[in-house]
């Protein structure tokens, strides 16, 4: 089938002016036969290049590999869009308008020229773990208020030697006004603490000396860019698992930082679009494949087929990994559900328990700053956790509006703030769970507001009233806008493919608060400019135990097959989700579902994975998010096709209603008849994709967008593209802004624009 043309949009950040690299592109995508234009602008340098898919991958692989040798790109943002018809490709005239953002870059990863030098024995920075220049280092984490002047840093009480003021005072040097410039003379140490923050050696001994108690177990908390990392080795299953113990963290998958892209490429498979992420400036966790023959500790990821890795960004981690010589579990050094630590004492305290070395430094953390995740889906790059590298770089809005704040949801919350035609996005804050948390939601919110002097007018919240990020919100003195959860999650992938009109908006999450009242969460929203309605929706059941099924997948099997039999599901004994409870709290939940009490009904696409996850027996229980989901998605038989049925309900006063009771009835007499799990999971996903397509003829919208927490499942959503592509849909997809909750601040901004919200 020949391939059809796509458009790739490309905003490069970094020394890109001045330095021939508009004539490069221009030569590149002529080469290429690509079309389109490139420019420069207040935040770089723009493209636009259209063609098919494999020339357009090849100018984006060959952006960063042959750029001119002056040139130095701090970051890459790729936006795949439709092709407009563009005719031929051109140089257009710069574009000044819109903020000048460089001043609030992101941290980026060490460049090459700095990272030869600190393994080049004649430089007088070798084996220095804190070298930069302009092309690379530390921005937003250190920068206290603009301007980005080396006073208004974390650097400021670093008093330069007379070599590096004359290299930052020197406009041909690549350290020219570079702001957090040192040198082993007069900038930050490493010193390596035990528990009680007694020194036991300094510098480069201090890094030796870490390097060797990860290589014997230990478990070392290391400052790095943006907090701490509580890192161990990963080949190690005993201190694999004293560090799930001391942190509490059952199963949760750790991410792992690696030496080098040989490493990664010897335990995963890399594709060059993934290695491309992996070396790219944000260097973001970037979830591959196992080839399956790795020396990694069974404990790192239990029961998952993927990887979490990441290389390097810093000269520190650089050194560190070179002296380690294999892959660490690399996981934020904070305690459940409170942002990292970034202050050595703090560390001490709240890491205490948990570490036995601190490798730590004295240049100090302004703000919190997570690793961020990202992962290949459908041949493009989506962000799963925004924050390092990509916080907090503005979001092009579809028209201009007045200052606003938007608060977010209450899990894996992120704040925004909007002036003019840009939205800022925080980095990922995490969830709200505890007073900690609440404080550095308030603390982020105040700051971005601060360093973006952006004074709000109005505020934007998540329609669930009991959201601590609601309450903020109400409580701030502002008008304020209250969003549907799945409204927003639609509009926040719409605005970052310039998406405008009408569309079918596919919103399949855990739960979010309905116009009803009720919990949503498999939604089917028709949205139209400034309005929404609710076309369809999965069909509801109750789930007992309410906020506990969330936990036990159990629970929300017992509430499906209730919707199904009534009472009469407690005489299948024989179904895993029901053995998987004693006789008297089977009698305690049949109580509660005959009498509704505390039973609430949901439409939830999440809690029906989970529930399905329980009858596999793949989970009854789990011990983090997401986790049945997950291990329902790995089950799959990749090569199945046929499906469940579902089948969709008119009830011509409401919404559609799909359907799941054909497809569990048929799910059961696969399990009696012995059906492999493997093909069980992979019908019952087709059988979803299915029901979205009817959907799709249903609505007649031509545009089908696809975000949500269960569209983070790369089976769903790629099998969702294709089959929406071959039924003459035109598909989109969340990219550059997580399809989770981290997502929902910016569908927030944009309801709140048009401000005639439902």
């Amino acid at each position: 089938m020949p391939h059809t043309n796509e458009r790739l949009r490309l905003l490069v950040r970094g020394l890109v002016q001045g330095v021939g690299f508009r004539p490069f592109v221009y030569n590149l995508a002529t080469e290429l036969r690509l079309r389109g234009w490139v420019n420069n602008s207040s935040q770089g340098v723009a493209i636009e290049v259209e063609g098919q898919r494999p020339q357009l991958e090849a100018f984006l692989l060959r952006l960063q590999n042959d750029k001119p040798p002056h040139a130095a790109i701090h970051g890459i943002e790729p936006s795949w869009l439709e092709a407009v018809g563009h005719a031929h490709f051109t140089i257009r005239p710069s574009d000044e308008n819109g903020p000048v953002t460089a001043l609030i870059l992101p941290d980026i990863a060490t460049c090459p020229a700095c990272l030869d030098e600190v393994l080049d024995p004649g430089n007088r920075r070798f084996l220095y773990p804190f070298a930069n220049c302009t092309h690379c280092g530390p921005r937003y984490t250190i920068i206290e208020t603009l301007p980005y002047d080396r006073t208004h840093t974390t650097m400021k009480d670093f008093a330069l030697c007379d070599t590096c003021r004359a290299e930052y005072e020197n406009p041909r040097d690549r350290r020219f006004h570079a702001q957090p410039n040192a040198c082993p003379h007069c900038g930050p140490h490493l010193e390596l603490w035990d528990g009680q923050g007694q020194t036991l050696s300094q510098n480069n001994e201090a890094l030796l000396a870490a390097a060797d108690a990860l290589r014997s177990g230990a478990i070392v908390a290391v400052k790095g860019l943006g907090g701490f990392h509580l890192m161990v080795d990963a080949r190690s299953q005993e201190a694999v698992l004293r560090l799930r113990r001391r942190k509490n963290r059952e199963e949760k998958p750790f991410a792992l930082l690696y030496p080098n892209l040989d490493a990664i490429e010897a335990d995963c498979y890399v594709s060059p679009l993934e290695a491309r992420l992996l070396q790219s400036p944000e260097a973001p966790i970037t979830l591959l494949a196992r080839k399956g023959r790795d020396q990694l500790a069974a404990g790192v990821a239990p029961a998952n087929p993927s990887i979490g890795a990441m290389l390097p960004s810093t000269p520190l981690h650089h050194l560190l990994m070179r002296e380690v010589g294999h892959a660490v579990v690399a996981t934020s050094g904070n305690r459940s559900d409170e942002p990292i630590c970034i202050d050595e004492r703090e560390a001490l305290t709240v890491l205490g328990p948990i570490a036995d070395l601190f490798l730590v430094h004295n240049r100090p953390i302004r703000r919190p700053v997570d690793d961020s995740i990202a992962r290949l889906v459908a041949g493009r790059e989506m962000v799963l956790r925004r924050a390092r590298g990509y916080a907090p770089l503005p979001i092009l809005l579809p028209e201009p509006t007045d200052p606003l704040v938007a608060v977010g949801a209450h899990l894996k919350n992120s704040v925004a703030i909007a002036s003019g035609t840009h939205a800022f996005i925080s980095q990922h804050i995490g969830d709200l769970e505890t007073r900690t948390a609440f404080e550095n939601f308030r603390r982020v919110m105040a700051d971005l507001q601060t360093l973006c002097a952006i004074k709000p007018q109005r505020a934007a919240c998540d329609l669930h009233p009991d959201y601590l990020s609601t309450r903020h919100a109400q409580q701030s003195g502002l008008p304020v806008v209250a969003v549907q959860h799945h409204y927003a999650h639609t509009l926040a992938c719409m605005a970052e493919n310039e998406l405008t009109g009408s569309a079918l908006g596919i919103s399949w999450d855990g739960t979010g608060y309905g116009l009803d009242g009720t919990a949503w969460g498999g939604e089917f929203l028709r949205v139209d400019q400034d309005r929404f309605d609710r076309f369809a929706h999965l069909r509801t059941f109750p789930l007992p135990g309410g906020d506990r099924a969330a936990r036990e997948p159990r629970r929300a099997a017992l509430g499906l097959l209730y919707e199904i039999w009534g009472t009469a599901l407690f005489d299948h004994g024989e179904l895993a989700a029901l053995r998987a409870f004693s006789r008297q709290e089977k009698t305690v939940i049949q109580r509660a579902l005959e009498q509704r009490i505390n039973t609430p009904l949901t439409s939830s696409a999440g809690r029906l994975f989970d529930a399905v996850a329980a009858l596999l027996d793949i989970h009854q229980q789990s011990n983090y998010e997401g986790q049945a989901a997950m291990a329902l998605e790995f089950a799959i038989e990749k090569d199945v096709e046929e499906s469940y049925e579902v089948t969709i309900r008119d009830p011509a006063d409401t919404a559609y209603i799909v359907d799941w009771q054909p497809l569990t009835i048929q799910l059961i007499d696969d399990i009696e008849m012995g059906v492999s799990t493997a093909r069980m999971a992979a019908r019952f996903h087709n059988g979803l994709v299915e029901a979205m397509i009817a959907i799709a003829h249903l609505a007649g919208e031509q545009k089908v967008v696809l975000s949500g927490g269960c569209f983070q499942n790369k089976y769903l959503c790629e099998r969702s593209i294709e089959r929406l592509r071959s039924e003459g849909f035109t598909p989109y997809w969340p990219q550059r802004i997580p399809p989770n909750d981290g997502g929902i601040a910016l569908g927030q901004i944009i309801a709140a624009i048009e401000r005639d919200t439902p």
